[in-house]
């Protein structure tokens, strides 16, 4: 190794952010591999990169081992031949000797190189993989850096790295191009192995809208707001229960904003999506009455713990139950109670 190989190495420091230790413990272990190779897999090698003496040096280790138990030459060495190399070798210590070979060179050259490389790409998959883990279950900002027209899905710039909006995770209906400016939802991070991180991103989760009346909402911010529950069908309809902690304090009325100011910023970011703001309560039936919103109810039974059936007027029956079932599925995911709507 030469100095121009350790001034790389300060260089790829300061520019890239690595810590020129962690790149010189992978090439040191990826140098033992290579020379294991040329002298024997059952040796023992150390290599040390000294980026102060600019230097390098491979050695091997052998154990001390009584005389004429000498199994493996290449790992262990008799105590009377350590002994020659120095009095103070003991029987079962490790005996350490600098290996020499023309080839080392070549060897820790090309090596180098290879390892500078794949360090390199190691810590910006692990620099990609940390930043996400801390974005996880947050919303970003991310732009749209290819639309594939055969899958619809979007590669996007996420400022980390590129990532993958699937079709499916997509609001259904809308349309996105190179260059948009879109929120997405990091729903989950696993590590990859050679590619980087496998980050799945939504739009159509349901805490994409929680995050957003996070994000818009000061009062759920603080925690005088509390967003109970939430149900959504994306694209079409999402339920959000919400309670006030301050009884000065109109859970809805400043979810949605002085002339729908709040509401509106979310609604756009959701396209056609309607929102209906659901006051919680701890009585059951009341909440679900409150859930079958814009339906207005007559009554609500409880039949056991987690079933309910609920009384509506004939012209509100269609209203409460929705189109294909779908304020009553939301009503039911939301509250967690099985209805049966009657007129």
């Amino acid at each position: 190794m030469n100095k121009e190989f350790f001034e790389a190495l300060d260089l790829i420091e300061r520019e890239k952010g690595i810590p020129k230790e962690y790149m010189i413990t992978k090439i040191e272990a990826a140098l033992a591999n290579a020379c294991r190779k040329e002298v024997g897999q059952t040796t023992v090698v150390r290599v040390n990169l000294d980026p102060v003496k600019q230097d390098l040096k491979v050695y091997q280790q052998r154990q001390v081992v009584a005389d004429g138990e000498v199994e493996d030459p290449k790992c262990q060495i008799s105590l009377s031949e350590a002994k020659s190399l120095s009095r103070r070798n003991k029987l079962g210590g490790v005996v350490e000797t600098e290996l020499k070979t023309k080839t080392f060179r070549r060897i820790s050259a090309s090596t180098g190189k290879q390892m500078i490389i794949q360090a390199i790409r190691d810590a910006e998959r692990e620099r990609q993989t940390r930043e996400y883990e801390e974005k996880k279950e947050e919303i970003i900002t991310a732009i749209v850096d290819k639309v594939d027209t055969t899958s619809g899905n979007l590669i996007l710039d996420t400022g980390t790295g590129y990532a993958t909006l699937l079709k499916g995770e997509q609001i259904p209906g809308e349309v996105h191009e190179v260059g948009d400016r879109l929120k997405v939802f990091i729903s989950e991070v696993k590590s990859g192995e050679m590619r980087g991180p496998l980050v799945t991103l939504s739009r159509i989760h349901p805490n994409f809208v929680k995050r957003l009346f996070e994000l818009e909402i000061p009062e759920i911010q603080d925690g005088t707001i509390v967003i109970k529950g939430i149900s959504r069908e994306a694209g079409s309809r999402t339920k959000i229960a919400v309670e006030s902690r301050d009884e000065n304090v109109d859970a809805i009325g400043s979810c949605i904003g002085k002339n729908g100011m709040r509401i509106s910023s979310i609604l756009a970011e959701l396209g056609n999506e309607k929102i209906d703001i659901i006051k919680y309560s701890e009585n059951l039936p009341e909440y679900v009455a409150e859930a079958l919103s814009p339906a207005k109810v007559i009554s609500v039974e409880m039949e056991d713990e987690r079933s309910c059936k609920v009384t509506v007027s004939p012209e509100q029956l269609s209203l409460a139950i929705g189109k294909e079932g779908q304020n009553a599925k939301l009503v039911a995911r939301l509250t967690g109670c099985k209805i049966d709507i009657k007129a």
